[in-house]
């Protein structure tokens, strides 16, 4: 085993031979949009998600699936299940089989399989002091799904979150091997603050995050000023505890959004700063609002510093 579960990395590395290793993840999760077949596209890019952050190359999933015998067409899991399959097909995975569960909550994942070689695992503890930190997406999935849900979000507001979510992390995984990143993780339902916390704490590194430069969701801070927060937002506070020092002038729809989790996020990625504006140029080439959010300091008196 060369990643387990010690240090909160997405995924598990297992060293099979002296160049090849296997990378395996699961996840799935409720509804968070009301079209069944983009709700089955964005849990299978969320599932592979955890691969590309390791800076592997997913070739399998098995399909987990819980779904109510009784009360609710079966043409929706139709749905959901080729929405899925088409984004598996679309990144070259293939799809062996699944579970499935009588349930009254829908919920819908894949747990998938990918490959690597053991020298370019790109781990929680690969972030070294005086790298630069990048988010390849921006953040607010989870204030703007919450929106969905009580009919408050405007429809180009929807429209955006669901591209971002849909917007595959295969490109920012070829762009890491490419650049030899060391260090990397995705931003899910820890948010962008509680995943950046996994970083820094296995790293033993202090996070310093310029919320100036985190890029928003259209819509986002509008929501969070509603009040529609997850109740991750809460979770996520209690998940990075005291161990964190955010300056006063950091408004509190802005701190929602760092702690706001997110679904088929971004990747998180440190990189030395002599390569950063390469990287970025070629980041950019498939996510646009790619940025430089922060760096990488010597350990300090917390782990998260947020200006």
């Amino acid at each position: 085993m060369i990643v387990g579960f010690e240090l909160a990395d997405d995924a598990g590395v297992y060293r099979l031979t002296d160049d090849l290793a296997i990378v395996q993840t699961l996840d799935f999760f409720t509804p968070i949009v009301d079209d069944p077949f983009i709700y089955g596209r964005i849990a299978a890019l969320n599932s592979i998600n955890d691969v590309w952050a390791m800076g592997g190359t997913p070739i399998t999933a098995l399909a987990i699936t819980c779904f109510p015998k009784k009360g609710v067409d079966f043409s929706i899991l139709a749905e959901i299940m080729r929405g899925g399959l088409e984004a598996l097909t679309q990144n070259g995975v293939t799809l062996l089989g699944g579970h499935s569960v009588d349930n009254e909550q829908i919920m819908f994942g894949y747990s998938v399989t990918g490959v690597i070689n053991p020298n370019e695992v790109a781990t929680n503890a690969g972030a070294r002091q005086g790298d630069v930190l990048i988010l390849t997406k921006p953040i607010g999935t989870g204030v703007i799904s919450t929106g969905i849900k009580f009919a408050r979000t405007p429809p180009d507001v929807a429209a955006a979150s669901i591209e971002t979510m849909l917007t595959s992390g295969k490109a920012a995984a070829e762009a890491m091997r490419e650049f030899g990143v060391k260090g990397a993780t995705d931003i899910t339902g820890f948010a962008l603050l509680g995943h950046a916390w996994e970083f820094a704490r296995a790293s033993r590194t202090t996070i310093e995050i310029d919320s100036s430069r985190v890029p928003l969701l259209p819509g986002a801070l509008e929501l969070a000023a509603a009040g529609l927060l997850t109740s991750g937002d809460k979770t996520n506070r209690e998940y990075v505890g005291q161990d964190i020092e955010i300056a006063t002038d950091v408004g509190k729809e802005m701190q929602n959004l760092l702690y706001d989790p997110q679904t088929a996020g971004g990747l998180l990625i440190a990189i030395p700063e002599e390569k950063c504006a390469s990287f970025v140029t070629r980041l950019r080439e498939s996510y646009p609002n790619a940025e430089v959010i922060g760096r990488v300091l010597d350990r300090g008196s917390h782990s998260i510093v947020v200006r």
